[in-house]
């Protein structure tokens, strides 16, 4: 009988892991069995492909536990265990298994621990003198105040080890540290709370593929949103369309050193912040991300393959590739050199959008920020980014209603933005309402809107044209002491439940206009088989 190897699916579909890592478990069950071993799944989600009587070997659908795992490989006497396709919940357990005796395969639980670890994790980037923002994981609010006060405001707080950035808030205050602080300890008891310094600047996430030796990067996806929105929740672009050459050499080269101190044997995930032309690391998943679905399609690297015979044992160089950033032009890895000179990746632009089901969910607040809120993604492709992005919106909810007015109501930090937001929609003909502040600001600066009141000053207001269906699309961004009970979070609510689509990203309404302004007729979007932007 041949060998058996037990892959750990993620559990029930929730908010921060779902499809997208069934995707990976699914495909690594197929490396699996097309090199000759017995797979099996342990996932207990009955709403996924890995659960299917036929993907794998055999199926437990039992929890995705410690205590489960254990039993049942007490029964079957596996190999070793996959633990990097599952998310979250699966790596989770390596530490467990590993003191059990159990073989972890691919990248080793200790190189986890040393991804995962607060501590080991600055010593191991002070080692390889690549930068991250100043921080340090703490165990009272004592220590959260005096880092905070250390590192400057604004801070981004957040516990350890949990899915889709539960509990994390960027915090610009004493007193908003003090009332959020207990929530991120109360979320992961018994585990540090870690607070950096809150950079605002442009996020990368950046995939890798390593065994040890060489390190593939398949491609780097730059959020449209900046730092401060949960990756799962950005919308995402690749090929990078402001990060110059060098800076996505940088980052390509940082990725590799960070594999191969870590020993990584498989996929790994590392999200970066780039800050005046300097790159920082806030954080490493050595795991499969939701991006490889999107990356494994548009690179025709496949990626989940790749890792599998990586992790058990198979060099990259035996399977055609070398270490570096791939073509999907080309076919191949690119030097550093040619990364640095700026050689093209792709023919075409692919926008990665998330999903929202806010119109099911009554007591969300919509607005977005570290925490984690979509229930689902949407990939836009087109040989323009002004055609991809369009096409991402309308397939993810974020189209006009009607021939009704674009309403912006945005902070202080966010009217200059909204000033060229302004234009583009002026120059576009639409009608413009804003509530008073914005609309003041707006005039001053040439641009003609109609101001209405808010709710507070009394009807009719920004309330009533929503329910009367005065306006076509929100563009309203939360002030920073926003509490879910206020005024512009009522507003946002009316919104979800009239069929408003309502932007509270400033870089998402900016993205949404520069569309827009290249597509003005939306007959004018082609819609191609993905084979045939490769064959272009």
């Amino acid at each position: 009988m041949s060998d058996t190897v037990l892959v750990l699916g993620s559990g029930p579909i929730r908010i921060g892991q779902g499809i997208e890592f069934d995707y990976s478990c699914v495909h690594c069950v197929w490396s699996l069995r097309a090199m000759g071993y017995r797979a099996i799944i342990v996932n207990n989600n009955p709403e996924t492909v890995s659960t299917d009587f036929d993907t794998g070997d055999g199926l437990y659908f039992e929890p995705v536990t410690l205590e489960d795992t254990l039993d049942i490989v007490a029964h079957e006497n596996p190999i070793g265990v996959v633990c990097q396709f599952g998310g979250q919940t699966a790596i989770n357990l390596a530490e467990g298994l590993d003191k059990a005796g159990v073989k972890v395969l691919g990248t080793s639980p200790a190189s986890i621990a040393a991804a995962e670890d607060r501590e080991q994790f600055d010593a191991l980037l002070e080692r390889l003198n690549i930068a991250r923002p100043r921080g340090k994981a703490v165990r009272s609010l004592a220590e959260a105040a005096a880092i905070a006060e250390e590192v400057g405001y604004p801070v981004l707080v957040r516990p350890s080890f949990v899915l889709g950035g539960r509990a994390m808030e960027i915090v610009f205050s004493p007193a908003q540290l003090e009332g959020f602080y207990r929530e991120a300890e109360d979320a992961n008891p018994g585990q540090p709370v870690l607070v950096d310094k809150y950079l605002n600047g442009t996020e990368a996430e950046v995939d890798v593929i390593s065994d040890g030796t060489d390190t593939l990067v398949p491609g780097i996806m730059e959020h449209i949103e900046r730092a401060g929105i949960h990756s799962g929740d950005s919308m995402a672009v690749y090929p990078p369309v402001s990060l110059s050459a060098e800076v996505q050499a940088e980052l390509t080269e940082a990725a590799r050193r960070i594999a191969i101190e870590l020993n990584v044997r498989g996929l790994m995930n590392i999200q970066f912040v780039v800050q005046d032309g300097k790159i920082y690391v806030l954080e490493v998943n050595p795991r499969a991300s939701r991006t490889v679905p999107y990356l494994s399609k548009i690179t025709r690297v496949a990626m989940v393959d790749l890792a599998t015979r990586c992790m058990m044992g198979a060099k990259l160089a035996e399977l055609g590739y070398t270490s570096g950033l791939w073509s999907s032009i080309e076919r191949r890895t690119l030097t550093p050199d040619e990364v640095s000179a700026g050689i093209p990746v792709s023919r075409f632009f692919a926008i990665k959008a998330p999903v929202f089901s806010f119109q099911k969910l009554g007591r969300v607040e919509p607005s977005l920020g570290p925490e984690m809120k979509s229930t689902g993604e949407i990939l836009g492709l087109d040989p323009t980014y002004a055609g991809a992005l369009y096409k991402a919106m309308v397939a993810s909810g974020i189209v006009f209603k009607g021939d009704g007015a674009v309403c912006l109501s945005v902070r202080e930090a966010d009217k200059e933005m909204a000033l060229q937001i302004g234009r583009g929609l002026q120059a576009e003909g639409r009608a413009i309402i804003a509530t008073p502040g914005t609309a003041a600001f707006l005039r001053e600066n040439g641009v003609e809107c109609r101001m209405v009141n808010k709710i507070q000053a009394g009807s009719p207001n920004l309330l009533d044209s929503i329910m009367q269906g005065e306006i076509s699309l929100m563009i309203n961004t939360p002030s920073l002491n926003e509490t879910p009970q206020s005024e512009a979070a009522r507003i946002r609510r009316a919104c979800i439940e009239t069929g408003v689509p309502c932007v509270t990203s400033i870089d998402t309404a900016v993205a949404l206009v520069h569309a827009l302004a290249v597509f003005r007729d939306p007959s004018a979007a082609t819609c191609l088989r993905l084979e045939e932007y490769f064959e272009a």
